[in-house]
């Protein structure tokens, strides 16, 4: 690429919300909060007031509307990924958004937080990083419990469930689930988290995230009757558990199906597993999925894991005005880590490696924005890279277990282990 593009600027400091869009963005979250229902609890919350944190798990963009009836009408700074901006940057700079690059170490953004909480506002952050795959919890940062003391406020989470339910980040379709619940809790208060260590923080924090859309379902008796309620599972169920083939599970309606060995499972409007023919593996979608993720950590611990050298077209996004191509490369994920590389349609090459030890989870995307597929967002301070593997058969899911797998066996061999639930 001979000319330099522009780069986000993520020096900014954080725009305390307008007071004319305060009342703006609550009128447009409400008509969702109230077609699904929604049910916030608060659990220690009297006469807490800004500036605090709070932590919210991720999976739809139904998180936010309802986060937003939780503390209306509190001021608040969101931390937002930098694709959440494109086209809107003004706008969501001034309803208090800060922009960030996923699974990135960036001390401008602990600044910017910092100075959310002496402005007496509230700091929003997701730190599942992106939409669960499965409604169950993601891995969490272990340096959680030390952010939490650096800012020296409150810490309140905002668990919501059902959400995944009603709009999966497999399938994006709302399925009018309803009524949705969430629970706001407070679970320091400042001179609390004067007296908590660090792993104390974490494990309170970790306890608090403990949740599965599934089962949430199930216990409260409610249906899914969309019809095409299994379309898009085979994104994140992509290992077939009856003959162990890969990257040949198909669904339509409310069926999924191996294309290798031809079994095949229902999904009922309990959104359960049901096999007509033989054994059910897996009634529970979860269990499934974790299953893979035990075979992708058996590949990773024999140190036989790789998905091969993919061809992928790549896109640059260094600020938030629109993607730019980047060219035709291939993508790599190995024991070493990512390794992207390809030459620009300058003729000039280009290259992002990404080590092991530097990525602790990443972030994928399903058929993103309807045209681009399954993909893979790498991410440095300066620039984010939406690599797309095209015409080979591979899942970005296996890419983003492995990840973490790989992160949690190099932790081990390292002699510093990650506790359960972290990374």
């Amino acid at each position: 690429m001979k000319t330099q593009p522009e780069r986000f600027d993520f020096e900014a400091p954080p725009v305390r919300t307008k007071w004319y869009l305060r009342p703006l963005t609550w009128l447009l979250c409400m008509p969702d909060v109230l077609k699904h229902g929604s049910i916030v609890r608060r659990h220690r919350m009297e006469g807490v007031k800004p500036p605090f944190v709070i932590l919210c798990n991720h999976n739809a963009f139904l998180d936010f509307k309802v986060l937003t009836k939780s503390i209306y009408p509190a001021r608040a700074n969101y931390v937002v990924a930098i694709d959440g901006f494109i086209g809107r940057e003004k706008l969501l700079r001034d309803v208090g958004c800060i922009g960030k690059r996923k699974f990135t170490s960036d001390l401008l953004l602990i600044r910017n937080l910092m100075k959310v909480i002496q402005n007496g506002d509230v700091a929003v952050i997701y730190p599942e990083a992106r939409y669960s795959l499965c409604g169950t919890t993601a891995v969490l940062p272990e340096s959680l419990g030390k952010f939490c003391k650096l800012l020296k406020a409150p810490v309140v989470t905002l668990i919501c469930h059902g959400h995944h339910m009603n709009s999966p980040f497999w399938n994006l379709k709302d399925r009018g689930v309803k009524p949705v619940e969430a629970d706001l809790t407070l679970l320091y208060t400042a001179e609390e988290l004067k007296n908590a260590t660090p792993d104390e923080i974490n494990d309170r924090i970790l306890e608090a995230f403990q949740y599965d859309d599934y089962a949430w379902l199930r216990e409260k008796g409610l249906k899914i009757r969309y019809k095409g309620r299994a379309e898009g599972l085979e994104k994140v169920l992509y290992q077939c558990p009856a003959c162990r083939k890969e990257y040949e599970m198909h669904t339509e309606g409310t069926k999924l199906w191996c294309a290798s060995c031809g079994k095949e499972w229902e999904l009922t409007e309990s959104m359960e597993l049901s096999a007509p023919d033989g054994r059910t593996e897996f009634t529970h979608i979860p269990d499934w999925y974790e299953w893979e993720r035990e075979n992708v950590r058996a590949e990773v611990r024999a140190g036989t894991y790789s998905s091969g050298v993919l061809p992928a077209r790549v896109m640059s996004l260094p600020n938030a005005k629109k993607f730019i191509p980047l060219g035709e490369g291939t993508l790599l994920h190995d024991m070493n880590g990512f390794t992207v590389r390809g030459t620009d349609f300058d003729g000039d090459p280009f290259e992002m490696i990404k080590t092991v030890p530097s990525l602790y989870s990443c972030h994928i995307e399903y058929e993103y924005l309807g045209k681009y597929g399954d993909l893979v967002d790498l991410n440095t301070l300066e620039d984010t890279w939406y690599i797309t593997p095209h015409d080979v058969k591979c899942s970005v899911t296996k890419m983003a277990l492995a990840t973490e797998e790989l992160y949690f066996d190099y932790r081990r061999k390292a002699g510093k282990p990650v506790k359960p639930g972290f990374a």
